[in-house]
């Protein structure tokens, strides 16, 4: 019987994996993944992870051949205006350091990420099966039968969603969602400029949504272009010649001349909540637990943050020998991540709706926000380690930087 089963081969159910077999060896623990065997390699997408995601990453064994493709955060710049303002105002800057030498985020190619973490996986002894799922599932007093899409059976103690904002095992459960869409989508790419970005990331509030800057290796930059969909989806199909010329009105003249270097998609935006994280002998993990809006960077670090608070949970319980499939034990982990989700998704909700608009009196109200803001060291020394994931109180021990 596999102890502990997650499907999903992304970072967060790759990371979850990671976690628990390197704190208890003894525990069978399998990945379900979708898609190919080489599917991952043709992911051309960056990721930001604050330093509290870094540390963990660190105590998994997988940040030192991570670092040398990650680019740090030196600065973080907020500007408010129009499309076709002449000049941008800048309302708002951080300092890209919590402490001295410290970044409060990096930048990572999801290849170096996934790499990494693929490789822990095969030296600690995690089994990852490709080109499969979860079709369904029943839960008992002692273990879980899941039925794969081939129709074989297995049987776990628990089983883990890693599936996704869209994820079938959450329906599966029976978990309901908090759901709505914001008629946004988010374009990603890849941009090649010709002078230095010197690790500063931008910010754009823009009337259609923030169009972001982040920094990566090489001269090139990570782009969150956020558009009302019909016109994501018009850009995304536009020719070459359209789409630049659209991005440069955005992105400026300040980083020289912009060669597009990746592939250009567009996603969905909206806010999903899970009622629940937990079931008998089943947690969610990750988007399958929540999907934010992009405007503050942290969607993939509220997936590092449930690892660490359920590998926690699973490794702890295990120690004192108890069922680490129970809903009691379980709970913990719902308990520990619920709140800061929901936190973190109202947060960004109100951001966007507060600055994805052209209306006269919110601006000035928002502007006068940033520039009070921009004036009071101390509260922008507080965002920080607020953004940075190091200031909460009752942190899992993988991001304070301490083996569970």
């Amino acid at each position: 019987m596999i102890d502990m089963l997650v499907v999903g081969g992304g970072y967060v159910g790759l990371s979850l994996a990671v976690a628990v077999k390197q704190a208890a060896p003894h525990l069978a623990v399998e990945v379900l993944e979708a898609a190919p065997e080489d599917a991952w390699r043709n992911d051309g997408r960056a990721s930001a992870i604050i330093a509290a995601a870094s540390q963990l990453l660190d105590i998994l064994g997988v940040w030192q051949d991570i670092e040398p493709e990650a680019q740090p955060i030196t600065r973080m710049v907020v500007t408010d205006s129009r499309t076709g303002d002449p000049v941008r105002p800048v309302f708002l800057t951080f300092a890209g350091e919590v402490t001295e030498g410290k970044p409060f985020a990096h930048m990572i190619p999801n290849l170096a990420l996934v790499g990494a973490l693929r490789q822990a996986c095969e030296r600690l002894g995690v089994t990852i099966r490709h080109r499969t799922t979860a079709a369904g599932f029943s839960a008992g007093s002692t273990h879980v039968d899941v039925t794969l899409a081939d129709g074989s059976p297995l049987q776990a103690r628990l089983l883990v969603a890693c599936d996704g904002v869209r994820s079938k095992l959450r329906d599966m459960a029976g978990i309901k969602t908090v759901r709505w869409d914001y008629g946004q989508s988010g374009i990603v790419t890849t941009v090649e400029h010709e002078r230095p970005h010197e690790g500063c990331a931008e910010e754009h509030f823009l009337p259609a949504g923030p169009f972001a800057i982040l920094p990566l290796k090489n001269n090139r930059s990570s782009l969150v272009w956020t558009e009302r969909t019909a016109d994501a989806d018009r850009l995304v199909r536009a020719d070459d010649l359209v789409f630049e010329e659209e991005l440069e009105r955005r992105f400026g003249h300040k980083l020289g001349r912009l060669t597009v270097v990746g592939d250009r998609r567009a996603f969905p935006l909206g806010l999903t909540l899970a009622r629940d994280f937990v079931a008998p002998r089943f947690a969610l993990a990750g988007d399958a637990a929540h999907g934010i809006h992009p405007i503050s960077g942290q969607g993939l670090n509220l997936g590092f943050k449930d690892v660490a608070a359920l590998a926690e949970t699973i490794v702890e319980a295990d120690r004192l020998g108890l069922d680490i499939g129970s809903l009691t034990i379980l709970e913990r982990y719902q308990t520990w991540r619920r709140f800061d989700t929901f936190r973190m998704g109202v947060t960004t909700d109100v951001l966007n709706r507060l600055f994805s608009n052209d209306i006269g009196p919110l601006r000035l109200m928002r502007d006068f926000g940033l520039g009070l803001v921009e004036r009071m060291p101390k509260l922008k020394d507080y965002f920080i380690g607020e953004a940075a994931g190091l200031t909460a109180k009752n942190n899992p021990r993988l991001l304070a930087g301490q083996p569970i």
